[in-house]
């Protein structure tokens, strides 16, 4: 019969562990998103599956945040961090450092998630949009593709803190071959 296993058991890497630790390949740029408890739950993904860093642009909210703390659980001391003003700079600063930047949007001419294959030698910046206008029209234009998540029900959108959790698996399934 399973059970529970403890926290203690779990062996997981403290604060400074995981800062020297090796990262994957891979960061989050928040722009625009509103809920500070979504901005909190993406620092703990991004702690959970070892994101290199989160970009918090535009309105984003930035810790110190009582409402980001409550979700994050620790992990914007963990998840190395920087706020960008301007998205569409750092959009472009990113590909200049030889960055691949993917939009996650529904969008014409969109690469359905399912058929995403990174490139586990270059780095790979995801962007995360409004939970309402969703990915700057000015970043889909010149993101490397859009990447959808496909969906089968009524509803036309995720929650941004899933769509992140959903985007971060499957990358580092696809990388990784040692996770399967």
């Amino acid at each position: 019969m399973p059970r529970k296993v403890s926290l203690d058991e779990l062996n997981r890497l403290t604060v400074e562990d995981f800062k020297t630790a090796d990262k994957y390949p891979y960061a989050l740029i928040l722009d625009n998103v509103r809920s500070l408890n979504n901005v909190g739950s993406v620092f703990r993904t991004a702690d959970a599956f070892r994101a290199e860093k989160i970009y918090l642009c535009g309105i984003t909210g930035t810790p110190p945040h009582r409402d980001i703390t409550k979700t994050a659980l620790g992990a914007t001391e963990s998840v190395e961090w920087e706020y960008a003003a301007d998205v569409i700079g750092l959009v472009e600063e990113l590909k200049v450092q030889g960055w691949v930047v993917a939009a996650v949007e529904q969008a014409e001419g969109s690469v359905g998630l399912q058929n995403f294959l990174p490139d586990s030698n270059k780095k790979t910046a995801f962007v995360f949009g409004n939970e309402v206008a969703g990915v700057n029209n000015q970043i889909v234009e010149i993101a490397d593709f859009v990447l959808e998540i496909p969906q089968f029900g009524t509803k036309h959108s995720l929650n941004i803190a899933v769509s992140a959790g959903i985007v971060c698996w499957d990358f580092l399934l696809k990388i990784n071959k040692n996770l399967t």
